[in-house]
C-alpha cells in the first residue's frame, strides 16, 4: 500500500514532510534540511517523554494507554507471554517513545521498516553501543510486528539517550504486513471503511 493512501491522523497532517511528502516524526532530526528517518534526536525524544507528547505527531497524550509498534523479538515474546497466561513486561528499556494508537497504527503502515517483514534497515544507528548493535544497514525488520497498547510507560533522561520501558500490554495487534492494520486506523479515525 502506498503511504499517501493511507488516512493520517489529523496531528500527523500537520507535521513537515520530506521532499516525498512522507511527514516527519516529531522525534526525527533534521540535517542539511533533511529528515534523518533511521535517527532519533535525544533532545526531541527528551521533551516527549518529559511531556507526554507522542513521538509521532508531538502533540499531548492523555493519560492511560499509550502505544508503540514493537518488531518480531518483541512481538514474538509478548504473543509466546500471552499464549501462556503470563504478563508480559520490556524489562530491557528501549529508545522508542510512545505514542497515540492512530499515529502508531500509521506509523506502523507507513514506514517502510515497520510495515512488511522483507523490509531491511537502510542506515546503521548514528552511534552503535549495547542497545543499538543490532540498527545496522541490511537488517531485516522479521517475521511479525505489531502494534501494541501499554497501560503506561516509565522513563529516564541520561547524556546520551532517553530510555523508555513499557508496562502491561492492554492490546496487542500482530500482523506480518501492516496494511492488516487499515480498518483500525479507519475506525480509530472515524473514517468510512
Amino acid at each position: 500500500m502506498r503511504f499517501d493512501a493511507v488516512p493520517k491522523p489529523p496531528p500527523v497532517e500537520a507535521r513537515p514532510r520530506d521532499e516525498r511528502g512522507y511527514p516527519v516524526p516529531a522525534i526525527t532530526p533534521w540535517q542539511d534540511e533533511r529528515p534523518q528517518f533511521a535517527l532519533t534526536d535525544h533532545e526531541r525524544s527528551a521533551d516527549c517523554a518529559r511531556q507526554r507528547l507522542c513521538s509521532v505527531c508531538g502533540t499531548r497524550m492523555p493519560r492511560g494507554t499509550v502505544w508503540r509498534v514493537v518488531g518480531a523479538a518483541e512481538a514474538e515474546a509478548i504473543a509466546d507471554a500471552r499464549a501462556a497466561g503470563r504478563p508480559y513486561r520490556n524489562l530491557a528499556p528501549t529508545t522508542e517513545g510512545p505514542g497515540h494508537r492512530a499515529c502508531m497504527l500509521y506509523a506502523s503502515m507507513v514506514c517502510p521498516y515497520l510495515a512488511r517483514p522483507n523490509a531491511r534497515r537502510g542506515t546503521d544507528a548514528e552511534r552503535p553501543d549495547d542497545m543499538t548493535a543490532h540498527v545496522v544497514r541490511g537488517a531485516v525488520r522479521g517475521v511479525l510486528g505489531a502494534v501494541v497498547g501499554f497501560a503506561e510507560y516509565e522513563f529516564a533522561v541520561t547524556g546520551a539517550r532517553t530510555l523508555f520501558r513499557f508496562l502491561d500490554v492492554v492490546e496487542f495487534l500482530l500482523h506480518e504486513t501492516a496494511d492488516t492494520h487499515l480498518a483500525a486506523l479507519r475506525a480509530e479515525l472515524g473514517s468510512p471503511a
